[in-house]
């Protein structure tokens, strides 16, 4: 009696399991930057104004994206994960250089360059899954 390999599903095509590999980094940057933001919300932030409800609805945003990212495997949450390391990013280089609602930030904080580096991931793993997910879907491979 032969078997012809372990139990189980099939094993998935290499170019399915980069993509998964770009969701992951992309989930990671997301959950990152999340809990960056609600850190620094309890550290303090939470007293800022406008910065504060900010950073807890970044931190909300990040965890639920991040999740997204994960379990529905479309191409609306890339490309909100893109959106939101973008606008992220955004907002901290607006705060380095001309203040963003009262707050003028610094570049090298340990927080801040976590951050930083997050939501770049998010950003940049975020884009090319999407561009490999469409390019997969137009040549019709699972």
């Amino acid at each position: 009696m032969a078997t012809s390999g372990p139990p189980g599903p099939p094993p998935r095509p290499a170019h399915a399991r980069g993509a998964w590999v770009l969701r992951g980094l992309t989930a990671a940057g997301l959950l990152l930057s999340a809990d960056v933001h609600l850190v620094l919300y309890l550290e303090g932030y939470r007293d800022i104004v406008v910065v504060g409800p900010l950073f807890l609805l970044n931190a909300v945003s990040g965890v639920v994206l991040g999740v997204l990212v994960l379990t529905w495997r479309h191409w609306l949450p890339l490309l909100a994960a893109i959106g939101f390391g973008a606008l992220t990013l955004a907002a901290f280089y607006v705060s380095t250089t001309v203040g963003f609602f009262g707050v003028d930030e610094t570049v090298g904080g340990t927080q801040q360059v976590l951050a930083a580096v997050a939501e770049w991931v998010a950003v940049v793993a975020g884009s090319v899954a999407l561009v490999v997910e469409r390019r997969r879907s137009r040549t019709g491979t699972p």
